[in-house]
């Protein structure tokens, strides 16, 4: 059997922990022996990790939390205060040298330099959460493996990414998957030496169970007859909420029945909550919070909206394609591959005027809301149609 090692951050409920849940159900447990290292032992995802998978937490995250977390003056100001003193200077001469040459391998080697090394030896080793400096870090000094890959799920052009830091880790790895073509040639812009080594390995999209999970009962404003819009991701700017509720808004000025359903959770809530009564959409517009299946509110919704700035793949965006609704997408990478606009979706750019231009269209004309899913219908699981899993 194949030693095979997944690191992640946590299992919280997002796209990424999701995507490996897909993944694991398609690798048969007499072939491969598998751990799932986190950073923290948490997340609503935990539950659904199968159980012949071995669940671990790393012993050192604690330790450097802090030290990656707060500024370095306060690092420097505990290692005085705990009497640490032999580690200022390296610490200081780290972070400098690390700051002066735009490179933050130096300071991470420094950070990392009392971590032991994990005592076990894979076959492969696999930095999912990517890109996330600690863990690709980890993987790529501190693990023993026949194979080493990094698994990029973001638009890297979109992130504060150290090119020099990652130029040096993506060196120790023998193979880089990319959720997408676009966030592929993005990579390789950005971080050349990249190409021969990176490919593109999509997310898993089990279509069956999806279909199978949408069929449970929600109350779902069962009583409203209106319009009713869905969108899942993370509360954040990245994912685009704010775009939302500033098109609602201009929808129910011109008069339109709509309410507006955001599944998920994150750090942006209390600014939205706040967006949402400034615009006086508290009877219209819902943040649902996150939740484990969110399959039949999009199931039951009239359109499907994706409001991202940016993605790598986007998840949310196939499943929505799996329960063949009709869909508003602004274009982030990826978008394109998944549809093809005015088929079997509405790709719009990532503005308010744009998304309310297709959303108003999509009401106005019910028979466009047909063609669109009628064209999705015939959508099968892209898992064996792109690749199959091989490691």
């Amino acid at each position: 059997m194949k030693k095979v090692l997944f690191m992640l951050s946590s299992m919280n409920i997002g796209g990424v922990e999701k995507s490996l849940l897909s993944l694991l159900s398609e690798m048969p447990r007499n072939e491969y022996e598998i751990t799932i290292l986190l950073l923290e032992k948490k997340g609503g995802f935990l539950e659904y990790i199968p159980d012949w998978v071995k669940v671990e937490e790393v012993n050192w995250y604690q330790t450097i939390k802090p030290i990656i977390m707060q500024s370095p003056q306060q690092t420097i100001k505990n290692y005085a205060k705990s009497h640490q003193y032999p580690k200022i200077l390296p610490f200081i001469f780290s972070y400098y040298i690390s700051k002066y040459f735009n490179n933050r391998y130096l300071y991470y080697r420094q950070v990392f330099h009392e971590i032991t090394f994990n005592d076990i030896t894979y076959d492969i080793a696999v930095s999912y959460h990517g890109p996330t400096d600690i863990i690709d870090y980890y993987i790529a000094n501190h693990v023993k493996a026949s194979q080493k890959i990094s698994w990029v799920h973001f638009d890297i052009s979109k992130h504060l990414v150290n090119t020099k830091l990652y130029a040096k880790l993506y060196k120790k790895f023998n193979k880089i998957n990319v959720v997408s073509n676009e966030a592929m040639l993005r990579l390789i812009e950005k971080i050349p030496s990249v190409q021969g080594k990176a490919e593109v390995f999509m997310n898993l999209v089990p279509t069956n169970l999806i279909k199978e999970l949408s069929k449970e009962y929600v109350k779902f404003d069962d009583d409203y007859k209106g319009i009713k819009i869905v969108t899942v991701g993370r509360l954040s700017k990245e994912k685009g909420q704010d775009l939302a509720i500033e098109t609602l808004s201009r929808l129910l000025n011109k008069g339109y029945d709509v309410r507006w359903y955001c599944i998920g959770e994150g750090n942006d809530r209390k600014e939205y909550e706040r967006m949402i009564e400034n615009y006086n959409l508290k009877e219209n517009f819902f943040l649902l919070g996150s939740t484990i299946n969110p399959y039949p509110y999009i199931a039951n919704a009239d359109i499907y909206v994706q409001t991202s700035r940016h993605e790598g793949y986007c998840l949310t965006l196939a499943e929505a394609k799996c329960l063949a609704k009709p869909i508003v997408t602004t274009n982030f990478t990826g978008a394109k591959e998944q549809l093809k606009n005015g088929l079997n979706g509405l790709i719009v750019d990532c503005n308010e005027q744009d998304l309310y231009q297709k959303i108003r269209y999509l009401i106005d004309y019910p028979t466009e809301r047909i063609k669109l899913s009628s064209n999705l219908q015939n959508f099968t699981n892209i898992t064996r149609k792109i690749k199959k899993m091989t490691i």
